[in-house]
């Protein structure tokens, strides 16, 4: 009697503690599965897809401190590109400067009022020159804000019976602004300034 009652004893604990043990089985399974859909989740809200016809391009989202540098360049290749490239059209200049100047502050307006005042653009048109720039590199410290830049560039100035060559070197501060239509990468430069401007060689057209 008491051997029967011992092992109905033994063999309740045996059920109370596989029970336990597929209880917290169950539990540990429902973690972890919520553990990855919470971790599929967030990999595909990094991720767009853009339609292109009857295609599907997927694209990521990232924050912006991982390409920081990389809009930081960016946005001044855009300036100097905007503001150097000239062609004999009063209409092609104004929209170029226009579009360079809401990716400055007041430092590029004034370099543009005293090229402005020496008849600077007025030569570009009488005299159908165009003027083109290449970017070839930008430094940046990114330390601090605002973030100091220089900037390596290469002008050609191509007038009828010559091209002329030009080293440039500029420097300014990079400030976080917000982003819109006309400033897409969300920075302001500042206290730009031209360090070098001089011609390097002359060609015959």
């Amino acid at each position: 009697m008491f051997k029967q009652t011992k092992n109905i004893d033994a063999s309740f604990r045996h059920i109370k503690f596989f029970t336990l043990l597929l209880v917290l089985g169950c539990f540990i399974l429902c973690g972890f599965v919520l553990y990855k859909s919470y971790e599929l989740s967030a990999k595909v809200q990094d991720r767009i897809y853009i339609l292109s016809g009857d295609k599907a391009m997927e694209a990521f989202a990232s924050k912006r401190k991982d390409n920081i540098e990389v809009e930081a360049r960016s946005h001044v290749a855009m300036f100097h590109t905007d503001f150097f490239t000239l062609d004999p059209d009063e209409k092609v200049i104004e929209s170029n400067i226009k579009k360079a100047l809401y990716l400055a502050d007041g430092s590029a307006k004034r370099q543009y009022d005293n090229l402005k005042e020496t008849s600077y653009y007025s030569g570009i048109i009488s005299g159908n020159i165009s003027q083109q720039i290449v970017v070839d590199s930008i430094s940046l410290s990114m330390n601090a804000e605002p973030y100091l830049f220089h900037c390596y560039a290469t002008i050609k100035i191509i007038r009828p019976n010559s091209v002329v060559t030009r080293n440039l070197i500029t420097q300014g501060y990079l400030r976080n602004v917000s982003r819109s239509d006309h400033n897409p990468h969300g920075f302001l430069i500042e206290r730009w300034e031209t360090i070098e401007n001089r011609d390097i060689k002359t060609e015959t057209r």
